[in-house]
């Protein structure tokens, strides 16, 4: 699956309420369900804005309520709401640690409803939009929205469009926020993993008061958590002896059928690279010795295998990963109010500020075939006197070139790399609402959203200071070492104040040298927005009343502006620095909107229809960047009999290209190429893979049959190629229906039932590829002739890629399907109040096609190696069970999901023995989580819970895949209700 890039720079489980929410996300534990006749209430619900019966809504919606996040245990609502099935593919904290996120990323939780990508799942708070937490994408960040103060959570798919805006392709996750607030709440919590890590305080505090005799209302709230840092290391089983990875077998160099292909090796290192310097003195690319001067081990050279051998002197891969999770802090401060002014008129205010910090070391600068003549004193006498003369030159391809030797080396002794961000959030909503008759109701709002982050670089090298440093030479008066520009100012990197840095060896570092080469890069980027409603909604009463009731309606405009600036620190734009160069960026759009909903209620209380009722929606988008846009939306309910309804939708859904996808600046970037024209490659893709890379490959001159890059280091490094955005892009297009059945038997008091179908197809939509998929799908589409290929560089006389451009374009298409199923039963005994849930979710397709005409990339059930948090398990499910008896609660919860694919079918179709058959399948996921509570008081509640209790590890292979690495984690805290209450 090809999935929306984060470049900044790059659940429909049931109906409404308690009909559908996933097990251990279930709704209020000590308030079973109501099992005489049901009260018929009218609502405004997520999804449309006309007030109906939640029972009786067209789309389903998930709704999960803040008593369950409460005793989830989870102090993050990304890690919440991820358990879910529809939610499973959202960005949480471990996905932005460490190597993984790119620029400014670090520490982002971002929701992904149907594994369609975060810039395609609309966020609300209180049914309004939300400010980004991403420059130029439309992604919010959660953890700007406070946690304790959330009263529940609405998902919804189907026809989110056409009610609320662009965005929300896939659907709409909207946060509903707790009102109307008497007394003062404290809430404290504390966490800790089984490794006595990955440490979370929590603390949140709410008050309010009525006033004006109860016809106003004011309240604030402040919340702070913080989570500590956790390194990869710190996990046994992913240290350099104990974690094992798949690479060729060398014993099937030849490829005999009945050998596997690839097998486990543990220890794997980059291949003539080292920490203290690898050292080739003859100019062959194998080292001869390490920095310190000791003889290099090369260790086992896995052939064909991209670079990396098994122990040895080389630098171990696994010190690139950097940490499994962030740090991270929080503060966030809301002030909530409102006031009728008159029985006919409210004014509503909301402010908020949220600062979050996040912290993660990635990995160190790096480099390779450093040049470093005999003349450096610190060279150790053994390797000075291994220099082969006339050989740099011969190399370097200049006779000018001064002998010496080459120098590869993972700097982790000059500082490791590192990301800090902060993120700071000001949203304010004022909002007028009133009724012109007892049918007739209007609102309008103001809402204003700005982001601004400031993102420190830590440890960023300047590159011409670095060569300068390294470049020493003895002082011929003092005897000192110097940097050779303090002697000579014609030098190629002559600095004024350089400090000499030995690369020779490890353990002598300099560390003013160190800090005269690094420096903490500090950039910023802004994101506002600004949305101006106003609507009007009601029934038309008596006038023109059908069999079924009034006829609802509303209708109304938005104005919505968004802009986004990126300022990179002045050396990264310039070039200067180990990080960029990356260009400044800005951009903004403005969109003009009309919508209009109906609800006609055909039949009530009729003979063979106790409901049946017909609904539409509409809207009309005039965007200043792709211009005129509709979405719409119709759907039907009917219900036979009371205790059974038949519900279905189908719209039609639009997203417009955000900000980064329009305007983001040509830009430089490295990535690691993997070539699908390497021999070992060239059945891991589609059918036209080997066709076109022959093609390809002759028209250069060079043999297909032959070409192997895996195998030469030149080619196994680091590429530079650029991105940017597209100003031609235009808007995505979706095609959406559900098609439900909710069952609530009469003779079993309490039990629910309700399956859903949902279906969405995205045409022209918009495809950024990461460059390794570039060149994949460069030679995986029919024929050569594509986009694709044109954004890749081939070296003319070896074949490699030695360059790419990736840019964002309308020529993909993606389709999901898949079946929602909620069963809910809830029993009240002299014993306790006992309540079951369990919602699974069946995924049915999940398809991406890069081009029109290309062969369809299907990922069900897959979870492919070294594609983080890319996994399509086919089934999905969560149960929760809970027992209570007066003060005291129990709950047991579990997330399940089945086994999935380690290898796509594209691999495992052209290679059947790529790996051993055992290794074929990622093993389940098997979540369990306990809870107790307790009641000392009618205001102090004591709580503790274990969540993952068996704790179960990630699969080989992965290091948060099916699970996340913080394993068995406990959490205690306590709620104390100091008078009042909240609604």
């Amino acid at each position: 699956m090809r999935r929306t890039n984060l470049l900044p720079i790059s659940l429909i489980f049931g109906s409404a309420a308690t009909l559908g929410v996933p097990a251990a996300l279930a709704q209020q534990p000590n308030k079973p369900a109501d099992t005489g006749d049901p009260v018929v209430e009218e609502i405004v619900i997520t999804g449309s804005r006309i007030r109906q019966d939640a029972q009786g809504f067209a789309n389903p919606v998930t709704t999960f309520s803040s008593e369950t996040l409460a005793q989830s245990g989870k102090t993050d609502l990304a890690d919440f709401l991820a358990q879910s099935p529809a939610l499973l593919g959202s960005i949480t904290g471990d996905l932005t640690a460490g190597s993984n996120p790119g620029f400014g990323e670090v520490g982002l939780n971002l929701l992904d409803l149907r594994h369609l990508g975060v810039d395609r799942t609309l966020v609300l708070v209180d049914g309004r939009r939300h400010v980004a937490g991403l420059a130029g994408s439309a992604a919010v960040d959660v953890d700007a929205i406070p946690t304790d103060l959330v009263e529940a959570v609405d998902v919804l798919t189907g026809g989110a469009s056409a009610v609320y805006g662009a965005d929300g392709v896939s659907g709409v996750v909207n946060f509903r926020l707790k009102k109307d607030f008497e007394g003062l709440t404290v809430r404290g919590q504390a966490s800790r993993s089984s490794q006595g890590d990955g440490d979370n305080r929590f603390m949140a505090l709410t008050g309010g008061r009525n006033f004006a005799e109860g016809r106003g209302n004011v309240a604030i709230a402040y919340e702070y958590s913080k989570d500590d840092r956790v390194f990869d290391q710190d996990r046994s089983y992913l240290r350099p002896l104990s974690r094992f990875d798949l690479a060729q077998n060398q014993d099937d160099l030849g490829d005999d059928p009945d050998l596997p292909d690839n097998v486990p090796y543990n220890d794997i290192r980059y291949a003539d690279s080292s920490p203290v310097g690898a050292v080739d003195v003859d100019f062959d690319l194998e080292s001869d010795f390490e920095g310190n001067g000791n003889v290099y081990d090369r260790g086992f050279l896995l052939e064909n295998s991209g670079g990396f051998t098994q122990g040895g002197s080389s630098t171990q891969t696994n010190g690139y990963q950097g940490d499994l999770f962030p740090e991270s802090e929080r503060h966030l401060v809301n002030l909530l109010g409102h006031f009728d002014v008159s029985d006919s008129l409210t004014l509503s205010a909301e402010a908020k500020y949220a600062r979050t910090r996040a912290f993660s070391i990635a990995q160190p600068s790096y480099d390779f075939y450093l040049l470093m003549t005999p003349d450096n004193p610190w060279m150790p006498d053994v390797i000075r006197d291994s220099i082969v003369p006339g050989g740099a030159a011969i190399f370097f391809e200049d006779p000018d070139t001064p002998d010496g030797v080459i120098v590869t080396r993972d700097n982790f002794d000059l500082g490791t790399n590192g990301e800090d961000t902060t993120r700071e959030t000001l949203r304010g909503v004022l909002a007028l609402s009133g009724a012109v008759s007892d049918n007739l109701g209007w609102e309008a709002s103001y809402v204003y959203g700005e982001t601004r982050s400031r993102i420190v670089e830590a440890n960023n090298r300047f590159e011409d200071r670095w060569l300068a440093a390294i470049d020493v030479v003895e002082d011929p008066v003092s005897g000192r070492e110097v940097c050779r520009s303090s002697l000579d100012p014609d030098a190629d990197s002559a600095l004024e104040g350089c400090l000499p840095y030995n690369i020779f060896g490890t353990g002598f570092r300099d560390p003013r040298a160190a800090d005269w080469v690094n420096t903490d890069s500090v950039s910023h980027t802004k994101v506002t927005q600004q949305v101006v409603s106003g609507s009007l909604s009601g029934d038309l009463g008596d006038t023109f009343k059908l069999p079924g009731g009034s006829i609802g309606f509303a209708f109304g405009a938005e104005y919505r502006r968004e802009t986004s600036d990126s300022v990179p620190a002045q050396e990264i734009q310039d070039g200067l620095t180990w990080v960029g160069p990356i260009t400044p960026s800005e951009g903004s759009f403005d969109v003009k909107e009309l919508f209009a909903e109906i609800n006609l209620p055909l039949l009530t209380d009729a003979r063979f229809a106790n409901k049946l009722s017909l609904g539409a929606a509409f809207r009309a988008s005039d965007y200043s960047t792709v211009g005129k846009t509709n979405s719409w939306k119709v759907d039907a309910v009917y219900a036979p009999v009371e205790s059974l309804t038949f519900r279905g939708t189908y719209a039609q859904a639009v997203r417009a290209p955000n900000i980064s996808e329009l305007f983001s600046p040509e830009s430089t970037t490295f990535n690691f190429i993997v070539d699908p024209c390497d021999l070992n490659e060239l059945n891991n893709g589609s059918s036209t893979r080997e066709a076109n890379c022959a093609a390809l490959l002759n028209d250069l001159g060079i043999d297909p049959s032959t070409f192997l890059p895996s195998n030469t280091p030149q080619a196994t490094v680091f590429t530079e190629g650029t991105f940017g955005g597209n100003r031609n892009l235009s808007e995505e297009t979706a095609k959406t229906w559900t098609a439900g059945v909710v069952l609530r038997p009469e003779f079993t008091p309490g039990f629910t039932v309700a399956l859903d179908w949902y279906d969405i197809e995205i045409a022209d939509a918009i495809n950024t590829p990461e460059a390794n998929e570039l060149a994949e799908l460069c030679v995986d589409q029919p024929s050569l002739d594509n986009p694709f290929c044109a954004g890749i560089d081939r070296d003319p006389d070896t074949g490699y890629v030695i360059g790419f451009t990736v840019r964002p374009d309308n020529v993909a298409s993606f389709r999901t399907s898949g079946l929602d199923m909620t069963f809910d039963y809830q029993r009240n005994t002299s014993i306790g109040d006992f309540s079951v849930q369990l919602v699974g979710g069946y995924l049915d397709r999940i398809e991406f096609v890069a081009t029109p005409g290309a062969e369809v990339d299907n990922d069900l059930g897959e979870a492919p190696m070294g594609s983080l948090g890319v996994f399509f398990p086919k089934f999905a499910s969560t149960l929760d069970v809970s027992w209570i008896r007066g003060p005291l609660t129990l709950a047991y919860g579990l997330s399940w999901a089945s086994k999935t694919d380690r290898f796509t079918r594209e691999t495992l179709r052209g290679d059947p023995d790529y790996a051993d058959s055992r290794f074929f399948r990622v093993k389940e996921k098997w979540d369990h989580d306990i809870h107790g509570s307790y009641d000392i008081t009618d205001r102090v509640n004591v709580f503790a819970g274990i969540n993952n209790l068996l704790d179960q590890k990630p699969a080989f292979g992965y290091s948060s895949y099916p699970i996340s690495a913080m394993g068995r984690y406990f959490y205690a805290g306590a709620k104390m209700n100091l008078g009042g209450s909240a609604r």
